[in-house]
Parts: structure tokens; sequence; C-alpha cells
């Protein structure tokens, strides 16, 4: 069974309301007719030619990916180029493309709130709140039992899909925790905020050297997290389930499926 293109964009729209992207996404319909029928869906956090080259293989209709292909500025779609190739790929193909970004990471089954969830956090709420009960950015809550930084880690590491940078942490091994904040994806812009500052531990991905290292100076002058850095795609990557879920509760005559693929660009570490 199929449905139209137009009506799996009102659904779309409901779960992740473009309402709730930040001024400078790129959300919603990227490539495909509105009118073209979809029989089956294909999910994945990025649109890089293996995850295009997988939903067209397996006959996808929609192809909806966490981050936008065309967030910045393009002014070619030459297909000597690979934003080009892949959207005119897409377009022979007929299988539409659609990007669900920040707006769905600030909805209540977003990317964070399913992050914190995996890890079993309770009492949680957004770190930065939008103006929906139970929406915003990052989520901040506490573990049922305090744990260690290192233990912690490690049900990280085996919670999230496995990459070539693994986990990383920032303060003692030993050091207990309890109350956690997340942010999935890059999250360095939260550091100073009052409540991940009083937490024991922030966890979010794409830590650069200079924010990550005034942070845990800070914190040992007067107080702050413990941090652990992870996959940007790993961090997201869980929510594509989340994601298939509701998209096949509202349409249960279509096909829905998650991409397996690695789409984080490092290959392997070399560990000194």
């Amino acid at each position: 069974m199929t449905v139209r293109l137009a009506d799996l964009l009102v659904t779309v729209e409901r779960l992740w309301p473009a309402s709730g992207a930040e001024a400078w996404d790129a959300v919603g319909l990227v490539a495909g007719d509105p009118d073209d029928p979809v029989g089956r869906v294909h999910l994945a956090v990025d649109a890089v030619a293996a995850t295009v080259d997988e939903a067209i293989e397996g006959g996808a209709g929609l192809l909806v990916a966490h981050h936008p292909l065309l967030l910045r500025g393009v002014t070619s779609l030459a297909e000597d180029r690979y934003k080009g190739a892949l959207v005119a790929r897409l377009i022979r193909a007929r299988c539409a493309l659609v990007a669900a970004h920040t707006n769905a990471d600030v909805v209540d089954e977003g990317t964070s709130a399913v992050l914190a969830e995996r890890l079993g956090l309770v009492d949680t709420r957004p770190i930065v709140p939008s103006e929906a009960a139970g929406t915003g950015l990052g989520r901040v809550g506490r573990l049922p039992a305090p744990t260690t930084l290192g233990r912690l880690a490690r049900s990280l590491a085996e919670i999230l899909p496995a990459t070539a940078t693994g986990v990383r942490a920032a303060g003692d091994f030993d050091q207990p925790v309890e109350t956690v904040a997340v942010c999935g994806g890059a999250g360095d812009s939260l550091l100073s905020h009052p409540d991940v500052r009083a937490s024991d531990v922030y966890i979010t991905a794409d830590l650069r050297h200079h924010p990550a290292s005034e942070a845990r100076e800070q914190a040992i002058l007067r107080g702050g997290p413990a941090l652990l850095d992870v996959s940007h795609w790993a961090s997201e990557w869980l929510w594509l389930d989340r994601a298939a879920d509701q998209l096949r509760s509202e349409h249960p005559e279509l096909e829905v499926v998650v991409s397996d693929l690695r789409t984080d660009p490092w290959d392997f570490q070399v560990v000194q």
C-alpha cells in the first residue's frame, strides 16, 4: 500500500513541527513531488551517498534524514559535486528527501530525550525549554542510583553504536555522578548553562579543545560537570528507531526502515 507524499508531510509536520527549528536551520521537504506515492520510508542520520543508495536500492519513496543536505548556501547542483549528484539521483529514482533536524531535537521524543531515556534518567526536563510543555533543547535528569564516571562512560559505550572515537571522558574515573545533562549532537553551546554547570556530568558530541578545556578549568575552580564526549552521529542515531515507530503508528500501511549504516566520518583511531 502507498500514501501520498503530501500526506506524509502532514504527519512529519505534526511529529516534528517546523516552528521548532532554529532560525538558521533548513528543515522539511528538500526534493520530491508531493503528489508521488510512497510505500516505503527510509530513515538515516545523514543523507550521504551510502544512505541515498541504500534507500533507492531498497525501493524507498522517501528518505527522512536528520541532518539537512542543503543546510548552507548552495549555488549549483552540478553532478560533479556530491550534493548535486545526490539530489539528481534522488529525483531520478522518485525518492523524496525530508530533513528533520533541530525541529526533531526539541520535541518530547526527540534526540536528547531518547538518549536520556536510554541512559535510564528520571525526572528529566529540557535544559533550554520551548513554549510547549516538555519540549526544548537537551535534557537534564538523574540516574536511579549514583554511579561513577567510569561506569557511566562504559554504559554509554554499550548503548551507542560503535564508532572509531568511542567515548572520551574528562574527569576522574571514580568520581561519583548522579545528575546528568545530555545534548544529542554538538552541544558545546550549553557548556555554560546553569543546568549543565550544576550537573555531575555533561554528555554531548563534537566537544572542541578550547570550550572543553575552559569548562574543565572552571569546574576545578568553582565546580562543574565532568564531560563525556561521543560521536555526533551515534548520539543521534538512537532517535531513528523512535522516529520510525512514530511513523509506523501514524501510517501502519507503510514499510518504515532504519539505516544501520555508520555515517560517522571517522574510520579508525590509532591510540598512542
